[in-house]
């Protein structure tokens, strides 16, 4: 009789192996130089790469249209319960591992009633180089964060905080928001369009072809600008 057990292997190192992945610049360059893009651009990449499921819910936007941020993720995982056992030690716990040039990514995982972020949420993860926050959940302190300069994604407000609603289940695993698989240490890139997520093995190779396309874009609004055909613009390889 053959083997009935699942062969399982795969599919965990897929999901639940953290690629060791050292960049060839240094960490800082490529984030800024992501910043200096636009998701468009990177989600096009993604789709040449038929990677076409890398941007997070639509109902995920950004606290003020100007923001942008580009980090490594820091994930967040909770559920709703009532109960306080044991979830401030671990949300202090969570916090001191924070650090810099990274975005913290929260799955509240349908939460729809209580605030996952707020006013000293961000003042500490700030504090411990924290770029910004994508939370599939909910917002709070809206005017005190907003003060601390501090980009944010959410996807609804509410004033009820978190202790007796939810609790933390976990940190720096994978979690899934929407159709997107987020990794500790993925590339998280977020603006006025909205989130996406880059593999971070795939993080330097997109960014040098989402620079490129970026350039690409600037050549064709010059031909549009000028007055070339659409024919013509698409035979010399643009596109609309």
């Amino acid at each position: 009789m053959g083997d009935v057990r699942m062969n399982l292997e795969k599919l965990q190192a897929l999901r639940e192996q953290l690629p060791d992945v050292h960049f060839p610049i240094p960490e800082e360059e490529l984030l800024a130089r992501y910043e200096a893009l636009y998701t468009g651009a990177v989600s096009d990449v993604l789709r040449e790469l038929a990677l076409t499921d890398q941007a997070l819910p639509p109902s995920i936007h950004p606290l003020r249209d100007e923001m942008k941020v580009a980090g490594f993720a820091f994930t967040i995982r909770s559920v709703v319960d009532p109960t306080l056992k044991g979830e401030m030690e671990t949300r202090v716990e969570m916090l001191e591992h924070i650090r810099p040039n990274t975005v913290c990514v929260w799955n509240a995982n349908g939460d729809d009633d209580a605030a996952h972020w707020g006013e000293v949420m961000t003042a500490t993860a700030k504090k411990r180089g924290c770029k910004g926050a994508v939370v599939d959940g909910g917002l709070r302190d809206t005017a005190q964060v907003l003060a601390q300069n501090f980009p944010v994604w959410y996807r609804y407000r509410s004033p009820n905080g978190t202790l007796s609603r939810c609790k933390i289940t976990g940190y720096q695993v994978p979690v899934k928001i929407g159709k997107v698989i987020v990794r500790p240490g993925d590339l998280i890139f977020g603006d006025i369009d909205g989130v996406v997520v880059v593999p971070r093995e795939l993080a330097y190779d997109v960014l040098l072809r989402a620079e490129e396309i970026k350039a690409g874009e600037r050549i064709i609004r010059e031909w549009v600008s000028q007055g070339m055909s659409t024919s013509d613009i698409a035979k010399r390889g643009g596109y609309f």
